[in-house]
């Protein structure tokens, strides 16, 4: 294991989101960590994250983040970072966009996702810290029958864009880039980060599905709100959604 300015790189881990969450205590600024391996990691809903060859796969423990609605939002930042990243990496923004609410797509596959996990709150009502799971596909993308029937197919990075990238140099990429969309958002709110995030935006103005528990609902994709919420206009009028999975 190596520690170096906010960075903890580990071989192996069961997890890179259980390693933060346990040493969270001890960070005094943010901090990521990064597993070459990791042998037991979840997504949304505690559904497996798959880890396939050269994957990316890390953990940005944050303190402090806020509000709880604050912390939600960051899922937005990181997917500016994220973005940017791979800008950075490929050098050209072909093929890159962003679908609500946390994953990446690359010539319409997800190539990254975004997992947020809060601690806290306090008894002011603020939370202790934000881990910001992120995973990408670096080299290969894991297998089809590993993702969710009607989900979005999975692409690799290098298949992809003919980009070769290690987990480390990826990191490079995605830490500035975290800490800019940060700095912009601690700055001026979320507003920035939402028209930039709109720009990016996968399927806006088209027809998407949204699956809620109990409840699936098709409609056009107009815009997120001031809070990161889907609008999503149905049949039966304007819904916001705070959180579902999407699928198109």
């Amino acid at each position: 294991m190596s520690t170096d300015a906010g960075r903890v790189v580990l071989d192996s881990c069961p997890s890179t989101m259980t390693v933060a969450r346990d040493g969270f205590a001890g960070y005094t600024r943010p901090t990521w960590v990064l597993a070459h391996r990791q042998t037991g990691g979840h997504g949304r809903r505690g559904r497996p994250w798959a880890n396939p060859r050269g994957a990316f796969t890390a953990t940005l423990a944050l303190p402090n983040p806020g509000t709880a609605q604050a912390a939600a939002q960051r899922s937005f930042v990181a997917a500016m970072a994220l973005f940017d990243a791979f800008v950075a990496v490929t050098g050209r923004p072909d093929g890159l966009s962003l679908k609500w609410p946390n994953d990446v797509l690359l010539n319409g596959g997800k190539v990254a996702g975004i997992l947020l996990e809060s601690l806290g709150p306090r008894p002011d009502g603020l939370l202790d810290g934000l881990l910001i799971g992120i995973g990408v596909n670096l080299i290969e993308p894991p297998d089809v029958g590993e993702v969710e029937p009607g989900a979005v197919r999975p692409v690799a990075l290098a298949q992809e864009a003919g980009v070769k990238a290690t987990p480390e140099e990826f990191l490079d990429a995605l830490a500035p880039a975290y800490d800019r969309h940060e700095g912009s958002f601690t700055t001026h709110g979320f507003a920035p980060i939402r028209r930039a995030w709109l720009d990016r935006a996968a399927k806006l103005g088209q027809t998407i599905t949204a699956r809620l528990p109990g409840e699936e609902l098709t409609g056009t994709f107009k815009t997120i709100d001031e809070m990161g919420y889907l609008q999503l206009q149905t049949q039966s009028g304007l819904r916001g959604i705070a959180a579902a999975e999407v699928f198109f």
